[in-house]
């Protein structure tokens, strides 16, 4: 679905991303790991449209997409959440998915004046869907709660949840985990392996957390320095050397083995 060829993208004399190259397979939930620093953040918002290139190209379904904003890109099915929520805090979380669906008519001010019948109807199915969202993501008791006053944890199911209101082809998951408790994470984690196998959804997500990874990702692709470093199974990537390398540091790397050899 995402093919991306030789991705740079530059902050003066610093390369964040330098020359990546990689494929997200449609229908796959595909994990995207390395060390703090390695690009991954950067790569996910120049896919996105947030940060132009400063070169390379990124196709979705063969259609070259490099540097599209990001609602043009929303409209195109690619949706990305953040590892800080960005939610609307005054608003209930209904009111948060209901805002999501593009181009409403009762936005317009003369069809909320003269249409009240239509507008009133289309309100209706919007937030019929807002539920069924709720009830898929068993957060249904937090419905017409703040959403500022929700946990950190409920605020992601909620940022993935919004991207349930639209046809969402690809979602781009940055550190869904993070200051997540277990017990949410794993009800992420299920709402995310059944978005992908009920609804067709693709997946590609940032995490630190390893066993989330183990869970959920195949294939893995590791980041380091800018570049792709390895791609495999979490088994294979977890065993490679170059990664072992640039997670620990050689001299890490040589004392894990010392230790290792002696049990």
């Amino acid at each position: 679905m995402i093919k991306v060829e030789n991705l740079h993208r530059h902050f003066g004399g610093f390369r964040a991303v330098d020359g990546a190259s990689l494929e997200i397979a449609t229908g796959s939930i595909t994990g995207l790991i390395g060390p703090n620093g390695a690009g991954k953040t950067t790569l996910f918002n120049v896919i996105a449209g947030r940060l132009p290139p400063t070169s390379g190209t990124v196709t979705m379904d063969g259609e070259d997409i490099t540097g599209l904003a990001p609602h043009v890109l929303f409209g195109k099915g690619l949706l990305r959440t953040f590892q800080i929520a960005h939610e609307f805090g005054s608003m209930t979380v209904r009111e948060n998915l209901m805002m999501v669906p593009p181009r409403q008519s009762g936005e317009n001010l003369m069809n909320a004046i003269f249409r009240r019948g239509p507008v009133a109807a289309e309100e209706k199915r919007i937030r019929e869907k807002a539920d069924e969202v709720l009830d898929f993501l068993t957060i249904s008791h937090l419905a017409d709660q703040k959403a500022a006053n929700i946990s950190g944890g409920q605020k992601k199911l909620l940022e993935l949840g919004r991207t349930m209101m639209v046809d969402a082809k690809i979602v781009f998951l940055d550190e869904v985990g993070a200051g997540v408790n277990r017990t949410l994470l794993n009800t992420i984690g299920d709402a995310i392996v059944r978005l992908n196998k009920e609804r067709g959804y693709t997946f590609c997500v940032i995490e630190h957390d390893m066993d989330f990874i183990a869970r959920l990702c195949d294939p893995v692709i590791v980041m380091a320095e800018g570049k792709v470093l390895a791609q495999g199974t979490v088994h294979e990537v977890k065993n490679d050397e170059r990664v072992i390398e640039a997670y620990l540091g050689t001299g890490l790397k040589n004392k894990v083995k010392e230790e290792a050899a002696h049990g």
